[in-house]
C-alpha cells in the first residue's frame, strides 16, 4: 500500500481539521481529494508529507511510518503544495538543478531537461522564475516534485493559474504518471477528476463523507431533500454529488 492514513486527527483550538479519518492509496491509483474550503484536504496532504504532525493516528508511505522515518518518507514523494514556494530570483533551469543537487542525483543535468520536456517549461527554462506566468510557475512546481522520480506523487490544486490548454497538458501528465505512481491530488475543478480518477475522496469539516469509484459515487442515489434534478435519470454529475455530501443545496 503506498499510503495508509490510520484514524489521524489534527486540532487546531477547539476545531478538529481532520477528525479521525482513514483511507488507503494503492501504487497505480490517481485518486481525486475533494471538498469544499476549509474541509481539512491540505491539512491532511500535509500531514501524509510530514509537514505537519498529526495529534492523533498513524500514516505510512510505501510501508514507512511518517512519524519516525520522516526523511525516508520524504525521499518517496514529491510534494506540491497550494502555495507553490519558489525562489523567484532564480532561473527556472538553475532553480531546478538547484533542487535536483538537494535530492543528490546523480546526471542531475539530465534529470533536469527531462522534467523540463515533461511538464512543457522547454520555452521558459532560460527565464527567470518571477519573468513567469502564474501557469509556468505552477509547471516549475510540479517538476520540482517529479525531479527525484518519486513513488508518490501529493498534488494540491496542480492546476491553478493554467489556461485551458495547459490544464489538459498536466492532465496527460498526470495521467502517464500515474500508470506507474501512485498519485493523490485535490482540486476545485471536477471535471480534472472526472477525466484523470478511477476513485474519489470527498471531505467534509474534517470527516470523509465519500471514498468510492467514480462510477459507483455517479450511480448512488442524491439525498430526498435535495432538490436537484439530474439531466442523466440513471446517473448524476459529480457536482451533484459533491454539493449532496458536503450540504451545498443552494
Amino acid at each position: 500500500m503506498s499510503i495508509k492514513v490510520d484514524q489521524i486527527l489534527k486540532v487546531y483550538g477547539t476545531q478538529k481539521a481532520v477528525d479521525t479519518i482513514s483511507f488507503e492509496v494503492k501504487q497505480g491509483e490517481i485518486v481525486g481529494f475533494l471538498g469544499p474550503n476549509g474541509a481539512g484536504k491540505s491539512t491532511t496532504m500535509k500531514m501524509i508529507t510530514g509537514y505537519l504532525v498529526p495529534d492523533g493516528g498513524k500514516i505510512e508511505v510505501c510501508g514507512l511510518p511518517v512519524e519516525g522515518e520522516a526523511l525516508a518518507t520524504k525521499k518517496k514523494i514529491g510534494y506540491l503544495p497550494e502555495l507553490n514556494p519558489l525562489y523567484q530570483d532564480m532561473y527556472v533551469r538553475e532553480y531546478l538543478d538547484f533542487v535536483a543537487g538537494l535530492h543528490q542525483i546523480t546526471s542531475s543535468k539530465i534529470r533536469v531537461e527531462e522534467v523540463i520536456a515533461l511538464t512543457g517549461l522547454t520555452p521558459e527554462a532560460d527565464k527567470l522564475i518571477e519573468q513567469l506566468s502564474k501557469g509556468y510557475k505552477q509547471r516549475v512546481g510540479l517538476a520540482a516534485a517529479l525531479i527525484h522520480d518519486p513513488e508518490v506523487l501529493i498534488l494540491d490544486e496542480p492546476t491553478t493559474g493554467l489556461d485551458p490548454n495547459q490544464i489538459i497538458e498536466i492532465r496527460e501528465v498526470i495521467k502517464a504518471l500515474g500508470k506507474q505512481k501512485t498519485i493523490l491530488f485535490s482540486t476545485h475543478i471536477l471535471q480534472e477528476v472526472e477525466a484523470i480518477c478511477s476513485r474519489v475522496i470527498i471531505i467534509n469539516k474534517g470527516k470523509i463523507v465519500a471514498d468510492a469509484g467514480l462510477q459507483e459515487l455517479l450511480e448512488s442515489p442524491l439525498p430526498d431533500n435535495l432538490n436537484i434534478v439530474s439531466l442523466q435519470p440513471q446517473a448524476n454529475s459529480l457536482e451533484q454529488v459533491f454539493r449532496a455530501l458536503t450540504g451545498t443545496t443552494n
